[in-house]
């Protein structure tokens, strides 16, 4: 009975020896032949998992990023860039608006610099030290402006009783006209009108008063717009230079010399563009004055001043300004002289628009009139006339800028970039781009 469990043992430990040499011959086959990897259950099998651990299959969860879909992605990414620029965008315009009477008056003196600056350096090559050519260009730059309000305040005030029996009596003829019309206008009706008229400004006799009141307020921040505008046209036209030099170190130094080359650009077309519009409203109020003079409309010289200070803002201006003398005429001497204001009106602004602007202006500072038009209806949503004003020839300005740096980094990447060896070097180099034309004058 002792002899049993060992021969058992024995028979069992040549059994066991037996099923692994069997095992790993199998195995050598198998990889032999190249059978596929044991599934992950089998593994987890034999390494002796848990029951609940083999039943559960494991699976392979894909990035989120690769799950969504391509456009959704560029999307995403182009939108909250936007976001942030419109955020950025809002921020300055709300800065701008709480400091809105120095940005004026700092943007006034930039444009009266460009049309000033050429004067002092025409003087400084004749030899005059930079301190007396600025002082003799600001005081006569100044004492014109000054004397053509002058003028015009003198004209207005020369003129506006002879003015208001005009309108009373152009009013009495368009009240006949319209009764003899076509339209059967009754007397009645007209008389209507007139009592609504009245009553419209007897019910708002509190708005205007508090609009004459606040009137006071706006003529103290005209006089302080004025004053920093004079004082900024000084340091500018004095030291605009180290002003520019000093405004380039607050840029970062890899952005640099982009910046130092589009400065210059942007100035010759911000003077270009002020040179021209000067020169344009003059033969505008020049040839509309000679215009309305001749048909015997009164204040002809103060319409004429309107209709040059009317220039500056594009489009709009030349409408208004163009209406004004229109209306002024028509109540001061009837329909007839009325619709030939019209004619010199309409003929004086075709002939401006389709040739004198391209010329005088160039094509450096031309701006699309959808451009125009936009640009001149924001800027008058933000900062009113003074916005309408600066609106184009920011944009002009801005569109040069964009233009130069565009150009500019592209070249920067030309040069950067390897250039091909051997004999098809020529063929393959692309040209070297050049810069953006110089504007006008």
């Amino acid at each position: 009975m002792s002899r049993v469990p060992g021969w058992l043992g024995r028979v069992g430990i040549r059994l066991t020896e037996m099923g692994q040499r069997w095992e790993e011959r199998r195995a050598e086959a198998e990889r032999a032949h190249g059978a596929p990897e044991p599934e992950p259950e089998e593994s987890a099998r034999a390494a002796g998992s848990p029951p609940y651990a083999r039943d559960v299959p494991v699976r392979t969860r894909p990035d989120p990023a690769q799950a969504v879909p391509w456009g959704m992605r560029v999307a995403a990414e182009a939108g909250w860039r936007l976001l942030v620029l419109a955020g950025t965008l809002w921020v300055l315009m709300r800065v701008i608006s709480a400091v809105q009477l120095v940005v004026l008056a700092f943007v006034a003196a930039l444009l009266i610099t460009a049309m000033l600056q050429p004067t002092v350096a025409r003087l400084r090559r004749y030899g005059v030290p930079r301190g007396p050519a600025t002082a003799m260009t600001a005081i006569l730059g100044f004492v014109v402006m000054g004397l053509i309000g002058w003028f015009v305040t003198w004209q207005v005030m020369e003129n506006i009783d002879n003015l208001s029996d005009q309108v009373q009596d152009g009013i009495d003829e368009l009240r006949r006209w319209l009764l003899d019309s076509p339209f059967h206008v009754t007397d009645k009706q007209i008389n209507d009108i007139a009592e609504n008229l009245r009553e419209a400004v007897g019910a708002n006799t509190d708005q205007i008063t508090t609009a004459g009141l606040e009137g006071v307020t706006v003529v103290v921040e005209t006089l302080t717009g004025i004053l920093l505008a004079v004082f900024s046209t000084l340091f500018l036209l004095y030291d605009g230079r180290r002003i520019w030099e000093w405004t380039l170190k607050l840029v970062p130094a890899a952005a640099r010399p982009g910046v130092a080359g589009a400065g210059p650009r942007a100035w010759q077309t911000l003077t270009a563009y002020v040179r021209g519009t000067v020169i344009v409203a003059l033969i505008d109020a020049i040839f509309i004055g000679l215009g309305i003079y001749f048909l015997d409309v009164p204040m002809a010289v103060p319409l004429a001043v309107f209709i040059f200070l009317g220039a500056f803002i594009p489009l709009v201006g030349a409408v208004i300004s163009g209406a004004l003398a229109v209306v002024v005429a028509l109540v001061t001497q009837g329909v007839f002289t009325a619709v030939m204001t019209l004619v010199v009106v309409l003929a004086v602004q075709q002939i401006e628009g389709h040739i004198l602007q391209p010329f005088i202006l160039g094509r450096a500072v031309r701006v699309h009139p959808l451009a125009v038009v936009l640009s001149v209806a924001a800027g008058g949503m933000v900062a009113g006339i003074g916005g309408a004003v600066v609106a184009v020839p920011l944009v002009a300005v801005t569109n040069t800028v964009v233009g130069y740096l565009r150009a500019y980094s592209h070249e920067r990447v030309l040069r950067q970039s390897p250039r091909p060896h051997g004999a098809t070097a020529s063929d393959a180099s692309p040209a070297a781009p050049t810069d953006p034309p110089a504007p006008a004058g």
